[in-house]
């Protein structure tokens, strides 16, 4: 995910671009309100961070004219004030979210995890990419004119491949998304799960459709339909 921190005090942008590098996101920054708002209504960015007290625009302003033009964009403010008047004012405004400084790196993450599910309801009831098909009501996939019999994490795994086409997902990414936990450097499940699935919707003599970018993670490359 492509991450837009909008925040002119320096130690908390690199403190930031650490931990959602580190974690799979990709990271740009603005030090001002009139950047950050150039930088949001910009379509690749997913999730926007956003300080209340910045040079030029406040994050008030900055706020409204994103929503001006990108209403659904998820957009979590950060600030040092912790009245009750300022958060209220700030979810008025159209925040989707509100958290304190100080905080911990965790609990950002799980805001952040939470507010993207929340932007990508409503879903579609079925999934297509080439001629691999799913439906998420009755959790039936099929390839060609092939079903494919899923267990439900493999189900949600490949859910999420055909939600992001062509994208180098991250182990973190994968695991936050579909198991919702933290990375553990030890764990090998995404890279087991991932051989299950390959089994299951590959076809023999053809490439996979989903690559290893060693690395760096994993990349769904959608079928073309026969």
């Amino acid at each position: 995910m492509r991450i837009l921190i909008i925040e002119d005090e320096l130690g908390i942008v690199r403190f930031l671009e650490r931990g959602l590098t580190a974690h799979g996101h990709q990271v740009v920054s603005a030090d001002n309100g009139d950047d950050g708002v150039l930088l949001a209504v910009d379509e690749t960015v997913d999730f926007v961070l956003l300080d209340i007290s910045l040079p030029g625009l406040d994050g008030h302003e900055v706020l409204r004219r994103i929503r001006a033009v990108r209403p659904g964009l998820p957009v979590l403010m950060l600030t040092a004030r912790d009245d009750l008047r300022n958060k209220v004012s700030a979810l008025d405004a159209g925040a989707d979210d509100y958290l304190t400084k100080p905080f911990a790196f965790e609990e950002l993450l799980a805001r952040i995890r939470a507010l993207t599910r929340r932007a990508d309801q409503p879903r579609a009831a079925q999934l297509e990419a080439g001629d691999l098909w799913v439906d998420l009501l009755s959790r039936r996939a099929r390839r060609g004119s092939r079903p494919v019999e899923l267990s439900s994490r493999e189900f949600a795994l490949l859910e999420y491949f055909m939600r992001h086409p062509g994208q180098v997902l991250s182990r973190q990414q994968i695991l936050s998304a579909v198991w919702e936990y933290a990375f553990d450097g030890g764990s090998n499940v995404v890279d087991v799960y991932i051989r299950y699935l390959r089994r299951k919707i590959d076809r023999g003599g053809e490439p996979s459709l989903i690559t290893t970018i060693r690395g760096a993670g994993y990349r769904f490359d959608p079928p073309t339909s026969t």
